[in-house]
C-alpha cells in the first residue's frame, strides 16, 4: 500500500508539471484568457486529474498507518500542497484566470518536493498525536494556508506586471528579491536531492551538552559544528566552524544547508539573468499584458477572505481546544501557537486595510507576499529551528 501512496504522489507532481507547461502555453493563445481556451481547458483537467491522484495518495497512505498522514512534516507539507492544489482549482473556475495556475502549481510543486527532503517512512502516532483532534485541528489549518497562498500567487503576478520595470526602484528590488526566494527554495531542493542521490555524507564529532556528539552533514561543509572534529576521510574541510553559542546537535547543519541553498539560489539566479539578459520579473512582464489588474486584485483579496475565516477556526480555536484537552490550558505562548497568532493578526490587519483604508491594487498585493512569508517561516523555521511544545512535527 505504501509503495502505491508514494506512486500516486509521484504521478500527481508530474501532473501538476505537464498541467503549468499547457498553462503556460496559454499565454500565446489569443483566447488564453478567455473560458473557451481549448489550452486553459486541458490544462486544468490535468492538474484536476493531478489532484485526484494525490487524493489517492492521501487515502491509500492513511489506509497504510491507519491513522490521518498529516503527523510530520513530509505529510504536513504535501497536504498543504494538495490543498493549494484544491483551492486553485475552486478560484479557477469562479474566475477562468489561466495565468494563475502558471503561478500556483509551481508552488504546490515546490511544497511537494521540498516535503521529500524529510524522512518519508510510515511512523506509528507519539501518544500526544493519538486523538481526532489531530485531524480536525491540522487539516483545517493547512487548508487556511492552503488559500492564503493562492492570493499569494495572485499578488505576485499582479508585482510582476503593475511594476514599472524600465527602471530599477525600491519596489522592483524587493519584488525581485521575492523571485530569488523562490528560486533559492529550488536551489535548495535540486542541492539536497542530488547529494542524497550521491549517498554524500560528511561525519563530524563534537561536544554537545557536554558529550562528544556524531553529527552527518548531506552536504559539503562549508561551516562546521563548533569545536569539532572531521571523521571522514577525503571530504572538503570546513571553511570556518559555528560560533559557540550554536552549539545543538544540528544547528551547524541547519547553517550550512541555508548557506548551500542561498549559494544555489544565486548561481541559478545570475544563470537566469544572463540567458535573459535582464530582470526575471521585466523578463515575465510582457507575457502578462492580457490579465486583467482588476481581476488579479479580486482573486487576491477573494482568497484571503475566504481562507481567514478557516485558518482562524483551525489554527487557533480548534488548536486551543485541544491544547486544554492535552495540556489543561488552552494558550502557552508556545513559538508554534505565537506565530499562528501573529499569521491570524497579520490577515485580519490585510482586510482591516482593504475594507476599511482602501488598500487596493499594489499595497493590498504586497500584503499577501508579505502573509505567505509568515506562513512559510512558521513552516520553516519554526517547525526545524525554534524547540517548542510542536517539535514532534
Amino acid at each position: 500500500m505504501s509503495t502505491v501512496s508514494s506512486n500516486l504522489l509521484y504521478a500527481a507532481f508530474v501532473l501538476y508539471l505537464i498541467a503549468t507547461f499547457f498553462f503556460a502555453a496559454t499565454i500565446r493563445d489569443k483566447k488564453g484568457t478567455n473560458t473557451k481556451s481549448k489550452l486553459g481547458n486541458v490544462a486544468i483537467t490535468i492538474a484536476i486529474v493531478g489532484f485526484i491522484a494525490q487524493v489517492g495518495y492521501f487515502i491509500t497512505r492513511w489506509i497504510a498507518s491507519d491513522h490521518a498522514p498529516v503527523s510530520n512534516l513530509f505529510e504536513y507539507t504535501t497536504f498543504f500542497g494538495m490543498m493549494l492544489v484544491a483551492a486553485f482549482i475552486i478560484i479557477y473556475f469562479i474566475y477562468r484566470l489561466n495565468m494563475l495556475g502558471l503561478f500556483a502549481l509551481p508552488i504546490a510543486l515546490l511544497l511537494i518536493a521540498f516535503a521529500s527532503m524529510f524522512p518519508s517512512e510510515i511512523s506509528p502516532l507519539v501518544p500526544s498525536l493519538k486523538t481526532h483532534w489531530l485531524y480536525i485541528h491540522v487539516t483545517t489549518a493547512a487548508t487556511g494556508q492552503a488559500i492564503f497562498a493562492v492570493s499569494f500567487a495572485a499578488g505576485l503576478i499582479y508585482l510582476i506586471r503593475q511594476i514599472d520595470q524600465s527602471r530599477a526602484s525600491k519596489r522592483s528590488f524587493w519584488l525581485e528579491f521575492v523571485l530569488y526566494t523562490l528560486i533559492a527554495t529550488l536551489g535548495f531542493i535540486t542541492l539536497t536531492s542530488s547529494f542524497r542521490a550521491l549517498e554524500y555524507e560528511v561525519v563530524f564529532e563534537a561536544p554537545v551538552e557536554e558529550q562528544m556528539t556524531t553529527i552527518q552533514y548531506g552536504l559539503p561543509a562549508i561551516v562546521g559544528p563548533y569545536d569539532s572534529e572531521m571523521v571522514s576521510e577525503g571530504a572538503f574541510s570546513p571553511l570556518f566552524n559555528a560560533p559557540s553559542w550554536m552549539n545543538g546537535q544540528d544547528a551547524a547543519s541547519k547553517l550550512n544547508t541555508f548557506i548551500w541553498s542561498l549559494l544555489a539560489g544565486l548561481v541559478i539566479y545570475w544563470l537566469l539573468r544572463l540567458i535573459l539578459r535582464k530582470r526575471i520579473a521585466a523578463a515575465i512582464q510582457p507575457l502578462l499584458k492580457k490579465v486583467k489588474p482588476d481581476l488579479l486584485d479580486e482573486v487576491c483579496y477573494r482568497a484571503v477572505a475566504i481562507g481567514f475565516p478557516v485558518f482562524v477556526l483551525g489554527a487557533l480555536i480548534f488548536a486551543m481546544i485541544w491544547a486544554q484537552q492535552a495540556w489543561d490550558r488552552p494558550w502557552g505562548w508556545d513559538p508554534k501557537e505565537v506565530w499562528a497568532l501573529i499569521t491570524m493578526l497579520f490577515y485580519a490587519a490585510f482586510l482591516h486595510l482593504r475594507l476599511s483604508r482602501g488598500w487596493h491594487g499594489e499595497k493590498s498585493a504586497w500584503l499577501a507576499v508579505i502573509g505567505f512569508a509568515i506562513i512559510m517561516f512558521n513552516l520553516i523555521v519554526v517547525n526545524l529551528v525554534i524547540a517548542g511544545l510542536h517539535s514532534y512535527a
